[in-house]
């Protein structure tokens, strides 16, 4: 039983697909946070750029 606990700990297969899963989950998170402090921004660029057309179209 020993042989194979120590076996389990030392067994590095599959690592390899951990630590991108925990990069994928860190990046997702980092995404989340930029889009929920970024959004109010974001929105005022679109109805500034949806205004603008408007008033060319307007124009036209």
């Amino acid at each position: 039983m020993t042989k194979f606990i120590k076996a389990f700990v030392r067994d590095e297969r599959g690592v390899s697909a951990m630590e991108y899963a925990i990069l994928a989950g860190i990046i997702a998170v980092a995404l989340g946070a930029m889009a929920a402090t970024f959004s109010t921004s974001i929105q005022g660029w679109f109805t500034g750029i949806n205004s603008k057309v408007t008033a060319a179209q307007n124009k036209a």
